[in-house]
């Protein structure tokens, strides 16, 4: 299976991409950054979600609370107070790793050079630190998949994207590493909703229903035509199976000084002679999408029972 290290701050779509995860990928390590909710959430959260998902040893390592310049943003009054909205899940019995997020990066991918892609879904604050720190990650990383951004529109506010807008600065210097950043922005995942005959489908899964359907309901009213996107899931989704998406090259640029624009992912389609340092999502097959989504779920309901 292909080793990923997701980076996340769960976050309701945080924890179905986490749940895709662990039924198909081999998760080598997960760390946390503040953004839907705060950091201690963020890592409770993700240490309650790695017993519940089975995720046996895999390390989970807090990394940065808030934006490098910036004032906190946050997204409570999406994700609910906790950041799983109406989830409730066992405490966790182990606490996190020891050391910042940060130097877990760095030290991982250095340790296993082309063979770990990183999974970004939460604020890049600690993607653009690792970078800052160590350069070479851009080579060691086999490839970093983000979910964020968008090159049609915002949601946070009209021009940015939550993850983007909450560390502008950071977005800005993980797009300029050197890399190709794979992009799944809002223009995707906005296709991929939970529709009644879906949310039936999550029914059936036994214990592992008790985080997926209040999870997927918490965003908005679900009904037959859609319902609440599962944003995460697209990059968890992408490693799996990139040919569920159409990819174009770009040349992407994060706004960091703009009044009304800050947060906003730049995308220039028209290359020319330049480097695209991205690769943007612009169609999604939601079909297939969710065949592959709800049969990872399927398999990691039975093994849990």
């Amino acid at each position: 299976m292909n080793k990923v290290l997701i980076d996340c701050d769960p976050g309701i779509d945080d924890a179905l991409a986490l749940a895709l995860a662990a039924g198909s990928l081999d998760v080598v390590g997960v760390t946390t950054v503040g953004g839907n909710v705060d950091l201690s959430l963020t890592t409770a959260n993700a240490l309650a979600l790695r017993e519940f998902l089975d995720l046996g040893d895999v390390p989970v390592t807090p990394g940065s609370a808030g934006a490098l310049l910036r004032q906190t943003v946050r997204a409570a009054h999406v994700h609910g107070t906790s950041g799983l909205g109406d989830v409730v899940l066992p405490a966790p019995e182990r606490g996190p790793s020891p050391g910042h997020a940060v130097d877990y990066i760095v030290e991982t991918l250095k340790a296993h050079p082309g063979e770990i892609t990183l999974v970004a879904v939460g604020p890049l604050t600690n993607v653009a630190l690792a970078v800052r720190r160590e350069p070479r990650v851009v080579e060691w990383a086999r490839d970093l998949v983000i979910m964020g951004g968008s090159y049609t529109r915002g949601n946070h506010n009209p021009a940015a994207e939550f993850n983007m807008l909450a560390d502008p600065e950071a977005a800005a210097i993980v797009f300029e590493a050197g890399w190709t950043v794979t992009m799944l922005g809002l223009d995707v995942t906005l296709r991929a909703v939970v529709t009644s005959e879906v949310l039936e489908r999550m029914r059936g899964l036994g214990r592992l229903s008790d985080l997926l359907v209040p999870a997927a309901r918490f965003y908005g009213v679900v009904s037959a035509e859609g319902g609440p996107a599962i944003h995460d899931a697209c990059a968890v989704a992408y490693v799996l199976d990139p040919s569920l998406f159409t990819c174009v090259p770009a040349v992407v640029n994060v706004e960091t000084a703009g009044q009304f624009t800050r947060g906003m992912t730049v995308t220039d389609f028209k290359v020319g002679d330049r480097r695209a340092n991205a690769s943007v999502a612009t169609s999604v097959d939601v079909t297939r999408f969710w065949d592959l989504v709800l049969g990872a779920y399927a398999r990691l309901g039975a093994r849990l029972g």
